[in-house]
């Protein structure tokens, strides 16, 4: 792990989120296996002969480096992967990138494992970061000889020169073409997993936490939930560590891909109060010999190193095996497909009706009606024109509906509906005003979602909704979509995008 940042965290942030988000099911066509410690530390062993043999390092441009990433490749060819030595060149010296596919999975749908393999010039890096090395292979290998077959496509990764700026990851994500990138869904880091004085710390991809850095891009806080899970089942506590910009994820978040890993700590100081969370001793750093010398073979806490590595087992088995979700129906709104606005013939809205558009943004106070979309050009927004106010062609005199086309829905099983929405308003709304959602189907209407307005100036930001729509099951319905102003003259703006029922 490097000592100091080198990309600014404020621009991976303010990246736009244009990818697919990562989704993660509970249900699992595999069982989770226990990585044996004595096989993680076998590997270990190795690094520590390399660099012994080779001027007491493994790092960027030297000799000891090559043989880690001749090591880690030949172990993956003989089990069965297909391996790559990616080259790059950095300070003058040829780093490698050692890159491991395992056969099948939806080449569509990629999850990658990674971990920085050189070591700094001050030692062997057995820790930081032959730890993490060590558990993701030991997974690999796993994954081969239980000849699995996920339903993601599995891609391993070791990168050289992170000690020296993610200069091996970050070539790496430079160099896929966008439609390559677009297809990695989520990529999970290792970085010191076996710290001596170890905490158990989980990427906050929700920022759940609060501070440093803000989440990760979207489906980041799923994969932090599947660690919390393992940890969880084990009763061992985790915190969150933030997205610092110190590990080889950086380049990852900074294109739009999902993150997360686990932590156990670097040279920051144990509290007292991690101390009594976890053991360990508070005052001393959780690993003394960081970037020294003294990392070698016996600054390892196996504790941590095998409950680490059995963590990512549970994250790969658990996120790459599941039974990815069906998509019954969905709509982006990027073609006509149907819906038709003042259905029933009953509206009393005089302007602002719901149409689909690529919509015109306005401002009072504020964002009040979007200028952008979930994805793509159009949405289905009221008051699609900007005009010469924000009050030009917001929602008037009543309500405004529109309505899908007809949508047959599979019998048996569970169905929810999930759609991106936002309704903003004046400070001289009220709860009369509301953004509404219902299912019409041959049983009756059900109400599915309801955001009433409210006496505050309210600006407008996408956010998501999911309900439970099971008991249509085997019927045909139309999704209702219904917004109003009926609080007299408040200025009222909605807008709808990417809806879909899902059977999970």
């Amino acid at each position: 792990m490097r000592t100091l940042r080198s990309i600014g965290m404020a621009a991976i942030l303010a990246v736009p989120l244009a990818l697919t988000p990562l989704m993660i099911p509970t249900a699992s066509a595999a069982a989770p296996p226990d990585i044996p410690l004595s096989a993680v530390k076998a590997h270990l062993t190795q690094f520590q002969s390399i660099a012994t043999a080779n001027g007491g390092n493994r790092a960027h441009g030297r000799p000891g480096y090559r043989a880690s990433a001749d090591y880690v490749k030949g172990l993956l060819d003989g089990a069965g992967f297909t391996t790559t030595l990616q080259p790059f060149t950095y300070g003058g010296a040829t780093g490698y990138n050692v890159i491991a596919d395992w056969p099948g999975g939806d080449p569509n749908d990629v999850l990658m494992v990674g971990a920085h393999l050189d070591s700094v010039t001050s030692g062997p890096g057995i820790n930081d970061n032959g730890s993490g090395s060590a558990a993701i292979l030991e997974t690999a290998l796993e994954v081969a000889r239980q000849g699995l077959t996920p339903a993601k496509h599995l891609r391993f990764a070791w990168w050289g020169a992170e000690e020296l700026g993610l200069r091996g990851s970050q070539y790496y994500v430079n160099n896929l073409p966008s439609a390559e990138r677009a297809k990695i869904k989520g990529y999970l880091n290792f970085d010191m997993v076996g710290s001596p004085n170890a905490g158990y710390f989980v990427y906050d991809g929700d920022n759940s936490d609060g501070t440093g850095s803000g989440p990760g891009p979207a489906g980041s806080a799923q994969l932090e939930r599947t660690l919390q899970d393992y940890f969880a089942s084990i009763g061992v506590p985790t915190r969150g560590t933030d997205f610092d910009g110190r590990s080889d994820y950086g380049p990852f978040i900074a294109v739009g891909i999902p993150a997360g890993g686990t932590f156990t700590g670097a040279e920051g100081t144990k509290t007292s109060a991690q101390a009594t969370l976890w053991g360990g001793t508070a005052g001393r750093a959780f690993d003394p010999c960081y970037h020294r010398s003294c990392d070698t073979i016996t600054n390892i806490s196996d504790t941590a190193l095998d409950r680490n590595a059995d963590a990512i087992a549970y994250a790969v088995w658990t996120i790459a095996t599941a039974v990815p979700p069906q998509a019954v129906w969905q709509d982006t709104f990027e073609t006509a497909t149907g819906w038709t606005a003042n259905p029933s013939g009953t509206d009393t809205a005089t302007s602002g009706q719901w149409e689909r558009g690529d919509p015109a943004a306005t401002s009072s106070s504020g964002t009040k009606q979007l200028g952008t979309t979930v994805s793509g050009v159009n949405d289905l927004v009221t008051g699609r024109l900007a005009g010469s106010s924000a009050g030009a062609y917001d929602i008037d005199g009543g309500v405004t509906s529109v309505r899908s086309p007809e949508i047959a829905l599979p019998s048996g099983g569970t169905l929810n509906l999930s759609l991106s929405w936002y309704l903003a308003h004046g400070s001289n709304s009220s709860s009369a005003d509301y953004l509404r959602v219902k299912v019409v189907g041959p049983s009756g209407t059900t109400q599915v979602f309801q955001q009433l307005g409210a006496a505050t100036d309210r600006d407008g930001a996408w956010a998501t909704a999911t309900a439970d729509v099971s008991a249509f099951a085997g019927q045909t319905v139309r999704i209702l979509v219904e917004a109003a102003d009926a609080s007299g003259a408040s200025l009222v703006e909605a807008g709808v995008d990417d809806v879909s029922i899902i059977r999970p």
